[in-house]
This record gives structure tokens, C-alpha cells and sequence, in this order.
């Protein structure tokens, strides 16, 4: 192992123009001789080149930049850095140094990698760019260790107010190793009761032999060069701890690994071997279920796992692999009705995109299955309801390079192009990975990806109904999938938002971009692969939990990206959650599903809150917006649609939040239809509604005063309702303001009386309203609102 550092004195610009040869050793272009630089025997560096919309000026010592005007970040103006290790030899990084200086405007600076597609959203930044004098950017995290291919960073560059301001770079320099790729110089072996030769735990430069039975709860996760488990002995991995093999591993016979359900194996190198003659066997289980016929989205772990003998409790005539070679949504049904109308309502209009399987299929590794309980299995199980379920995957550990095909159907190019894919691997793998292998993060003119950029986990919480579109009689609801894309992420029907890790054994739902480079399968249909690697997969004690994790906390740390989450619930049992952020990368227009994320609602949804954009007629769960577009007159639009004809309390709330903007502002609601603005970040706020879609009714704000701060609605301690003889309902505020009006609804939204007042007490009567609950919306003589929930007995 060598200590490396890589620095290059710019006057080579002179000679080299657009691209710059540079290497990576103890010190890069010490003597500026082009023919001969001076850098590591064992990296090649094809230059730094700037991007197709930024001008490169060469000057003695210096590298001076123009064309970077813009409000924004442009994809396009940037410069570039690659190195690429020789066979054998991997890259680890320290740090990023570069001097600099501008002239007039000090422009805005971000660091890319290609790592991560590029990713110009937040959570990608790599470090905080300066300006000028000297920036140390620290790239000693994980991610930029043991690079073992071509890694490019981009500087992106914006912000100068012409194209003729200067910013200029006067040095910089990699700083970093270049080490042989881990080999096995130790041999460490486990007897059962402790190590040796050497008593500690092994480390990824050990070759571990396993000889005695080893549990990761008692003895410690550990990492290794190479493992064996030999003839008697068993490994077992415990729930959040884990197991991490660089190359190799070797399974007796006689030998055997447990993986529990929350344990993690990792495998490093993507051409690391797996020699089972022994058993490997990997446990899941399921999400809680209320139901047998509750379906769970399962991936294998394993090769060769068959339906039937790895899903045993499954019932036979509900298993299914999805077909998305076969999906088409040119019609779409209202309330199941088989009345086809031109449109899109996310079913299949033949029915055959989901297709039986028998117990003797094989889950091929990376696609998704959907199966259901036996109610036998369901009824015999202890308790009522939350019931947990555990199913055994029993073969070799997948591992390495795994492509999975997937499809579009360009018949239709207003339809999303459904597949149900999974993780194929023994351990958690990281959303944001998978999406910047498969999505086009950056919205640029990248045509190497194959997914629209959001992922979909079934999350069920809706009962089965006859009135839900679908190809049977009983059909679940579309809008209990949770979602998970460059923004963040949502709960879904059961109200657990995921995290950013998709846990072993779970399928999932992507859509093929119809912009992704494909291959004609036969008539309208296209292939592209989906790709997964070992790169993707990590673990921890929060990484591989089954399904999801909820966060209970309300306000999360400060940061530059704003983000806000909205629930819609009511007291039937109605969640809805959505999503606005402000990022980098992301505009106020529709940006692709990797920034945006559509809303599926059906025509017969119960009830639906959903973000909308301006000149576009769809609905959003997951909005981006841009980073600068979050102050005092940003307007955030909401629609609202119900199908519910009962009378209905439905709620408006901020389950979280988070960011700089938000952790220091108030966040209000305003019912265009009430006339009302409520501050949202102090209480929640209630609502009655009649049925239809109202795309019109809220918005959020983050200014009171520019609604007039007479406006806001007061709390609604502020109001104390009393019920009366001879029904008699008696009103009182408790500010010293008078009650100037008094308006009474129903649950279904409908004005039952409007009275006046002039005093802080009034007293009404309401003998034309029965038992029930109501909402009196009073406005007090400063013009303020109060809108509260009272009952008449």
C-alpha cells in the first residue's frame, strides 16, 4: 500500500486545452511534463474535461472558467475529474483540495460523483465547495473507499450574472491510496468458545474459518477476506447484526448458515464465488397481516428456491409473478363497472398481467412474486390479528452482477409501465443506489437508465372492494403502496413511511421509462434490464428490517432541502400521505418520477390529498420543487377528492418536517371554500366535505401576513360550545371579541343554518338538527375564524 496524493499545477492548460491528462500519485505533474507526469504505476486518468455548456480558458498557472451564468444548476456546466484503477489495484479516497478565485461574482459550486449518477439532489452533495481561497472537501466516507473501476467527479458551477464572469481555478490536488485489492493475509479460526491465533475479531484482510457453532447475537458481527463454515459447524446471524465477505465463501458439507429475518450477509466483490455443500438457509417474515388473503411482494435470496417449497404456508391458487411485458392501460372503469372509457386508471385492461405460478416454480433471482396466506395457516396462527408470518429460503446466496428484464408497451405512452422486481440478495440494499444505477437522478440527457425513478411497496391497509377497479369481483385499493424516490419518502396504506433501504426478500414495483434506451421484443413491446450489484447492499440494525420502520419523530434535523409531509386522515379510517420537497435538481414542473411522483387515485378512491402543478393535469404524492423557490410567498397547491357519501371528519396534518426554512417558519392551510387560514404546524385541522374533486380548495402558505392577519384562525380552545335545555346551543369566545357570525354544517359538508351575533356569548337553537356531530364555523368581530367540532346529543 502506497500514501498518495494527486496535484497538478494548471499551467499544463496551456498545452492541453479542453482535456488535461493527470495521475494519481505522491504528486501529480510535479514537473508539467505532459509526455511524462508523474503519478501512480497503478491508476490510469483520462483528464478533466468541462461540460458542453461551460468555456475553459488556459492561463499561466491559473484555469479560468466562463459561461456558468444561470439562476440554477444546469446539468451541463461543470467540470470533470476520472481515475481509473489497474486490474487488481483499488482507490481510496482522503480528500478533495482545490485553490480558487472569481472575479465579480462568486459563483455556487457542487460536487458530483458519478457513483451516484450524478445526483445533484441534497442527500448526493458531496461536501460544501467554496469559492475561493483554499477548500478541503473530505471524501473519507465509505462510498469513496476500495473503488475498484473509473470513478468521475463533477464540479457544477452557476450563478455568475453574464457569461463573461470569471471563476478560476489556481491548484488542486486527490489525496487518497492506491492499494492491491484485499487479499487474505491473515488466517483466523473460530473453535467454538473464541480466536485464534489471534484473539480478536476478524477484519476484512482475514481468511476466517468457522469450526465451532458461532451466533452473531453472543459472539459479534465480524468481517472477512474469505469464510468457511466447516462440517459441524453452524453460523448463525442474528437479527441487526451481520456478516461481511469481501471474496469467497465456502459452505461444507456438513456445514450450515442461519440467517435470521433481520440479519444481514454481505458480499463485496462482484466476482466473489459461493461453495455450498452444505445448507444456507435464509428466514423472512412478513409484515403484520389482518387477513389470509392479505398478498405480500416476496424476491428469494437464494438460487433455485421454488414457490411451493420456500413459501409453504402460501395458498396454492394465489401465487403470482407479474408479467409486464403483457401490462396495457389504454381504458380505464369507473367503480369496476366494465364500462371502458380513454384514459388510465393503473389496471391492466385484459387482466393478464399478473399470472398464476405452481409450487414447483423457481423464483428466478431479482423478480417479484405475490402470494397470500392459506386462511388454514392464517386461522391456526396465535392471536387475532397483526399476525407475523415466517417463510424459510433455502439454496445458495445470490450474489454479484444479477440483470433483471423488464418492459414497456409503447401502444400506450400516457400508461406507466408497470414491473415487479426485487431485491435479490441476502441483505438490505440502498434505494438511493438502485435508483442512480437505474434512474436518470440528474434529469439530463442520460439514456443509460431504465426506470422512471420511484419505487413502489405494497403496503395494504384498504379492505377488498367490489366497487375498486381491477380484473376480479373484489379488488384492492391502488393508493396502498408506500413510495420511495430522489425526494424522500411516503407510508402508504397501513401509515408506516419506509426507510431508504429495501430489506432482503421484498419485491417491489418500478416503471420503465419510455425515454430509457430499449430492445423490440416483438410489436410495441421493449426490453431494458434492471441492474443490481453487490455495490448496492449494506447493513445495520435499521437496514434489513422487513418491510418498513416508522419514524416517530415530528421535527427532523436542519439542512438546505426542505421537506414537508401532509396527512389526510379521517374518523373512518382514511390515510393519505404526500410529500413536497425542496431540493437541488429538482424545478417547479414536472421533473420525472425520480422528483416527482405521480398520485395513483382511482375514479372510486374513497378519498385522496394529492400536490398539483401548474399546466399539468396530474396528481402528485411526491413533489420536488426547486431549492429557492421555499420563502414567505411560496404557495404549495393541494387537491382533495372523496367518494365518500357518509358523514365524514377528515383531517389535514404535518406528521414531519424538516429543514431550515420549515424549522423556523409556520406553516398555514387555506380553505378557499371556508374562507379560513389555519396554522398547520400548531394544530391539525379539521374538515367536512361533500363528494367530488376539488383541486382548488387548499393551498399551503408560510406567510399569514400576506393573507391578512385577520385571517388566521384563532384556536379553537378559543371557543367554548355549550348544549343547552330545549335545544338550545350556547356559543362564547374567551378573547374579548365579539361573535359576529355563525355558520353550521354537517359531516357531508352541508350549511344547516347561519346566524348573526354582536356579543362574546350567543345562544342559538338548533332544532332541526338530531343527534349528531357538526361543525360551527365562527367569525369573530376582528374578522378571525374559528372552525370547530361540536356535538348535539
Amino acid at each position: 500500500m502506497k500514501k498518495t496524493t494527486l496535484i497538478k499545477f494548471l499551467t499544463l492548460f496551456i498545452v492541453l486545452f479542453s482535456t488535461i491528462n493527470f495521475g494519481y500519485g505522491q504528486i501529480f505533474y510535479d514537473n508539467l511534463d505532459y509526455l511524462n507526469p508523474y503519478k501512480d504505476p497503478n491508476i490510469t486518468a483520462s483528464g478533466i474535461d468541462p461540460g458542453p455548456q461551460i468555456t475553459g480558458n488556459d492561463y499561466t498557472d491559473t484555469y479560468s472558467l466562463t459561461a456558468w451564468d444561470g439562476a440554477s444548476l444546469n446539468p451541463d456546466q461543470y467540470i470533470e475529474f476520472t481515475m481509473t484503477p489497474n486490474a487488481g489495484f483499488s482507490l481510496n479516497f482522503s480528500s478533495f483540495v482545490y485553490n480558487s478565485v472569481y472575479y465579480n461574482t462568486g459563483p455556487f459550486l457542487q460536487l458530483s460523483s458519478s457513483l451516484d449518477g450524478f445526483a445533484t439532489t441534497d442527500v448526493a452533495n458531496i461536501g460544501t465547495p467554496n469559492n475561493s481561497g483554499t477548500t478541503t472537501i473530505d471524501l473519507n466516507t465509505n462510498e469513496f473507499q476500495n473503488i475498484t473501476s473509473s470513478i468521475t467527479f463533477r464540479l457544477y458551477i452557476w450563478g455568475a450574472m453574464t457569461q463573461y464572469e470569471a471563476f478560476v481555478i489556481q491548484d488542486f490536488a486527490f489525496n487518497g491510496t492506491v492499494s492491491p485489492i484485499a487479499s487474505c493475509l491473515t488466517n483466523l479460526t473460530w473453535d467454538g468458545s473464541t480466536w485464534f491465533p489471534l484473539a480478536s475479531l476478524p477484519t476484512l484482510s482475514s481468511s476466517v474459518t468457522i469450526n465451532g457453532d458461532y451466533n452473531t447475537f453472543t459472539d459479534g458481527s465480524f468481517s472477512a477476506c474469505s469464510l468457511t463454515v466447516t462440517n459441524g459447524a453452524t453460523l448463525d446471524i442474528s437479527d441487526n447484526e451481520y456478516i461481511e465477505v469481501e471474496n469467497d465463501l465456502t459452505v461444507d458439507a456438513g456445514g450450515s448458515i442461519i440467517l435470521q429475518p433481520y440479519g444481514s450477509f454481505v458480499q463485496n466483490n462482484d466476482s466473489g464465488t459461493v461453495t455450498n455443500d452444505g445448507l444456507i438457509s435464509v428466514v423472512k417474515e412478513t409484515a403484520r397481516m389482518n387477513a389470509w388473503y392479505e398478498y405480500t411482494y416476496w424476491s428469494s435470496p437464494v438460487l433455485n428456491a421454488t414457490i411451493g417449497g420456500s413459501l409453504t404456508e402460501s395458498e396454492p391458487s394465489r401465487r403470482f409473478r407479474y408479467n409486464g411485458q403483457n401490462f396495457l392501460d389504454a381504458s380505464y372503469e369507473i367503480g369496476n363497472d366494465n364500462t371502458a372509457f380513454f384514459g388510465q386508471d393503473d389496471i391492466d385492461d385484459n387482466g393478464d398481467d399478473w399470472g398464476r405460478v405452481n409450487g414447483s416454480t423457481v423464483m428466478l433471482p431479482g423478480v417479484g412474486y405475490a402470494t397470500t396466506l392459506t386462511e388454514f395457516a392464517y386461522s391456526v396462527a396465535p392471536g387475532t390479528s397483526n399476525k407475523k408470518f415466517r417463510q424459510t429460503f433455502i439454496g445458495d446466496f445470490n450474489k454479484g452482477v444479477v440483470n433483471v428484464p423488464i418492459y414497456r408497451n409503447d401502444f400506450e405512452l400516457n400508461d406507466n409501465n408497470w414491473n415487479l422486481i426485487g431485491n435479490p440478495y441476502p441483505s438490505a440494499i440502498s434505494a438511493d443506489a438502485f435508483l442512480a444505477a437505474n434512474s436518470n437522478v440528474d434529469a439530463s440527457a442520460r439514456t443509460d437508465y431504465t426506470t422512471d425513478g420511484a419505487i413502489f411497496l405494497w403496503s395494504q391497509n384498504t379492505a377488498p372492494s367490489g366497487s375498486a377497479n381491477g380484473n376480479e369481483q373484489l379488488n384492492f385499493s391502488d393508493a396502498d403502496y408506500a413510495i420511495i424516490n430522489g425526494i424522500g419518502e411516503i407510508a402508504g396504506g397501513d401509515g408506516l413511511k419506509p426507510n431508504r433501504f429495501i430489506p432482503s426478500g421484498q419485491a417491489f414495483f418500478v416503471s420503465m421509462s419510455n425515454a430509457a434506451t430499449a430492445t423490440l421484443v416483438s410489436g410495441d413491446v421493449y426490453t431494458a434490464d434492471v441492474i443490481f450489484n453487490n455495490s448496492m447492499r449494506v447493513f445495520g440494525s435499521a437496514d434489513n428490517s422487513q418491510f418498513f420502520k416508522s419514524s416517530n419523530s415530528k421535527k427532523s434535523a436542519t439542512s438546505s432541502a426542505n421537506k414537508l409531509w401532509i396527512n389526510l386522515t379521517s374518523d373512518n379510517g382514511v390515510f393519505n400521505q404526500i410529500l413536497v420537497g425542496y431540493i437541488n435538481g429538482a424545478t417547479n414542473n414536472d421533473d420525472g418520477a425520480y422528483f416527482d411522483a405521480r398520485k395513483i387515485v382511482a375514479p372510486t378512491a374513497y378519498a385522496a390529498l394529492y400536490s398539483t402543478i401548474e399546466n399539468s393535469d396530474k396528481k402528485f404524492v411526491i413533489q420536488g420543487k426547486g431549492i429557492n423557490s421555499l420563502n414567505a410567498d411560496e404557495v404549495i397547491n393541494l387537491g382533495f377528492s372523496t367518494n365518500i357519501d357518509v358523514a365524514t371528519l377528515y383531517t389535514i396534518s404535518i406528521p414531519q418536517f424538516e429543514g431550515d426554512f420549515l424549522n423556523n417558519n409556520p406553516v398555514f392551510l387555506k380553505d378557499n371554500l371556508l374562507n379560513t387560514v389555519h396554522e398547520l404546524s400548531a394544530s391539525d385541522y379539521t374538515f367536512t366535505s361533500s363528494t367530488g374533486v376539488f383541486n382548488e380548495r387548499f393551498e399551503v402558505v408560510f406567510s399569514a401576513a400576506s393573507l391578512s392577519t385577520d385571517d388566521v384562525s384563532l384556536n379553537s380552545k378559543s371557543l367554548k360550545i355549550i348544549e343547552l335545555e330545549n335545544d338550545n346551543v350556547q356559543f362564547t369566545t374567551s378573547d374579548n371579541l365579539n361573535i359576529k357570525t355563525v355558520n353550521i354544517f354537517d359531516l357531508l359538508g352541508r350549511n344547516l343554518y347561519n346566524f348573526k351575533g354582536s356579543t362574546t356569548s350567543e345562544t342559538y337553537n338548533l332544532s332541526n338538527l338530531s343527534s349528531s356531530v357538526f361543525i360551527a364555523k365562527v367569525e369573530l368581530s376582528n374578522g378571525a375564524v374559528i372552525t370547530k367540532k361540536a356535538v348535539k346529543k
